[in-house]
């Protein structure tokens, strides 16, 4: 009998399973959660459209739900637990950080991504994103168009979306209700070792479509900006993640190195008396959305709006001020 319980499954059989993993993926998608919001977020404002969101999503997703694969298959063979300490813990959190603040750092300076265009080309592949032999996707490679969304309008160098995917596996190493359930109750549930990456391969979909979701609606926001031109969207997108990725990723540092430090900081939550995952207890991850997120994505916005407005890039027949 299938049986779905997204707080607290328990005995569970492998279609309940199955469910169960995609159901929660999603939710851990749409909730505050300090593994996905702040990356979706930074690079998917930077695509300057719905589109190059859509694709920002799926991206960072694909790289979290390997991830989130590999050690679904560990847990089943009961090596997961290595993963699940506070030391790996605050060592994922640092990781992340240097990887978005190294991201930013490189964005601002160079204006271009960092890129594997083996790895590029076999995931546009297989994500249908391209077919075999494209020619875009091989002036996406060569920075002729920007990889995010193919539109000529766009005025500025591209954003390093593709390093989403890198930051989605570094992310998927983190740890908390959703991973324990996934690694201590779905993925042992599994009846053979051929199976044991699927809970975790159906979590990271999960987590996909919500993301993709996400990631489109953060573009569409920007893109509704209608009184800049499109060469001031993209001036406020970038200057949007930049500043997320820069100062997002120092904060990560920060709280990585204080878990190491003090461990007991994991223990200390917030409870409300919403039973959803990510929205009963909140604790330092939640904390760190509202700094990376709202916090440094509203300086951005206004840093960036500013800039905007400095260069004079405002379309003529509107009267009102940019953000009004």
């Amino acid at each position: 009998m299938v049986t779905i319980n997204l707080w607290n499954p328990q005995n569970v059989d492998f279609i309940s399973a199955l469910i169960i993993s995609y159901l929660l993926g999603i939710v851990h998608g749409v909730t505050p959660d300090e593994h996905t919001w702040p990356i979706t977020f930074s690079y998917s404002v930077g695509t300057f459209s719905a589109k190059g969101g859509a694709k920002t999503g799926l991206t960072f997703s694909a790289g979290f739900t390997a991830q989130r694969a590999i050690l679904s298959e560990l847990a089943y063979l009961a090596l997961a637990g290595l993963f699940m300490t506070t030391t790996a813990f605050g060592i994922t959190y640092i990781m992340v950080g240097i990887a978005m603040a190294a991201a930013g750092l490189y964005i601002s300076r160079h204006g271009e991504y960092l890129h594997w265009h083996y790895l590029e080309r076999k995931l546009g592949i297989l994500t249908g994103i391209h077919k075999k032999g494209s020619q875009i996707q091989e002036e996406e490679l060569k920075h002729k168009i920007n990889p995010a969304v193919v539109n000529e309008r766009d005025l500025t160098k591209p954003v390093p979306v593709k390093l989403a995917l890198l930051h989605g596996f570094i992310a998927g190493f983190g740890f908390g209700a959703f991973a324990l359930i996934i690694y201590t109750v779905l993925a042992p549930s599994m009846p053979s070792p051929y199976l044991g990456f699927v809970p975790g391969l159906l979590f990271g979909l999960g987590t996909m479509t919500a993301q993709i979701m996400f990631g489109t609606l953060f573009a569409t926001w920007l893109t509704r900006m209608k009184n800049l031109t499109m060469a001031g969207i993209a001036v406020v997108g970038k200057t949007i993640t930049t500043m997320v990725l820069e100062y997002g990723g120092l904060a990560f540092i920060i709280a990585g190195a204080a878990i190491l430090e003090w461990p007991q900081l994991l223990n200390y939550n917030i409870i409300t008396p919403i039973k959803v995952h990510n929205l009963h207890s909140l604790g330092v991850g939640f904390f760190l959305v509202i700094v990376v997120v709202v916090i440094f994505g509203v300086l951005g916005y206004k840093r960036g709006v500013s800039n905007a407005l400095r260069l004079g890039l405002v379309r003529a027949h509107i009267g009102q001020q940019p953000g009004s």
